[in-house]
């Protein structure tokens, strides 16, 4: 087979994850080969200064471009449906390298108020500090997304589902919303993945991964992605190019191996979760489990409406507060106590005092990020030990 052109076809999802953006060297290598070198030789001192000029298209140095993690970028890129996709060191890189790229001083950001809180701390903490300010709206408030931006208003930025209370936003509204003000909306789509969203088809402009989760798959390196039209992210390259928030050769053939899998494990995923929710949902120690597969939940039909399945997080809201939910991570013996997600292993983390702890106490009530709120991110264990694992704290409540 030739090196794949995913322009030749009208290919599906499954095999532009196992196809896309290979591209063969002279040995014919039929896995993606990894290029870990720091630079390229040239072959003539003309050749150079073509390559740096931009005149002959070409590798020069691999905080610029290099050929495997050209190939990570081409296949998520055609996996999200966007022109180009630029890779970077971390999920907050491809944040960082998206605001710096796009914005200047006396700009404006309209965040969702539930966004991941490392993100509100580069916000609150680096961007304002850069002159950008920014504005929080409740990501189901349509008019307020409308009413707090400004004629510097430049990003609408949210997650969709939230992180850690899964509630959903309608995408198509909110790009509606942005571009009616003459700004670029922003989705991270870190937990549903290509696989069950593709925001950019229901008109957002830009879209962002943690590439250390789910497209990777199995919690094994950190990286980052951000995917949009050409022009944008001529600006992200830019930015990385000269600043360094690299992505490693490694670390992106790790991704390639992972997008193999995708669809296959966010289905597999998704299944397990579905069934976990509707079985704590019967639970008496929990007060309520936010995942969007129940048909209790508020956004279960917008769910069905821009998703294809409903993804591996929920988070629940134990009885007793702190002290419940301590007890019932400090209980499990199977699942992983981590704040980090998308790993095949389940993975339960206490938000407020991990993954949000940072921001203030006002910040996680607007949220609604509670004491007594765990986020569970399941596994491709068996359904059954996993109740198992819950069932000996809950008990204890």
């Amino acid at each position: 087979m030739n090196d794949f052109d995913i322009n030749a076809h009208e290919w599906g999802l499954e095999t532009l994850g196992v196809r896309a953006g290979q591209t063969r060297s002279q040995e014919g290598e039929h896995s993606e080969a990894i290029y870990p070198t720091s630079s390229f030789v040239f072959g003539s001192a003309a050749e150079a200064a073509a390559r740096f000029s931009g005149e002959e298209p070409g590798n020069v140095y691999s905080r610029f471009t290099n050929p495997t993690v050209r190939m990570f970028e081409q296949r998520i890129a055609a996996l999200e449906g966007g022109e180009k996709a630029v890779g970077t060191a971390s999920g907050m890189a491809a944040i960082l390298s998206t605001c710096m790229a796009l914005l200047e001083a006396g700009d404006h950001i309209v965040a969702s108020r539930n966004i991941f809180g490392s993100t509100v701390n580069l916000f609150e903490k680096y961007m304002k500090k850069f002159g950008v300010s920014i504005s929080y709206v409740d990501l189901q408030d349509y008019a307020g997304w409308a009413d707090v931006a400004t004629e510097r208003t430049k990003l609408y930025f949210l997650e969709t589902p939230s992180n850690p209370s899964c509630e959903l936003a309608d995408i198509a509204r909110v790009a509606e919303i942005a571009h009616g003000k003459g700004a670029k909306l922003i989705v991270d789509n870190c937990f549903c993945t290509p696989a069950l969203q593709r925001p950019l088809s229901m008109g957002a402009d830009i879209v962002i991964h943690s590439a250390t989760k789910y497209l990777d798959g199995q919690g094994r390196c950190i990286g980052g992605v951000v995917v949009g039209n050409a022009q944008d992210m001529e600006q992200v390259v830019g930015f990385v190019r000269t600043c360094g928030p690299s992505l490693s050769p490694f670390n992106a053939w790790v991704f390639l191996k992972g997008l193999e899998t995708l669809n296959l494990r966010m289905k597999a995923h998704s299944e397990n979760a579905l069934a976990l929710a509707q079985w704590l949902e019967q639970q008496p120690q929990v007060a309520k489990v936010n995942y969007s597969g129940l048909a209790s939940h508020p956004d279960h039909e917008l769910a069905k409406k821009q998703q294809s399945a409903f993804g591996a997080v929920l988070s629940i809201e134990v009885r007793g507060g702190k002290e419940g939910a301590w007890t019932v991570i400090d209980s499990t013996e199977m699942m992983s106590i981590t704040a980090n997600l998308g790993d095949v292993k389940t993975t339960i983390t206490h938000p407020a005092s991990t993954t949000h702890g940072r921001i203030s106490q006002q910040e996680r009530d607007e949220a609604g990020i509670t004491d007594g709120m765990l986020r569970i991110a399941v596994g491709l264990e068996t359904l059954e030990d996993l109740k198992t694992d819950l069932a000996r704290g809950l008990a204890k409540i």
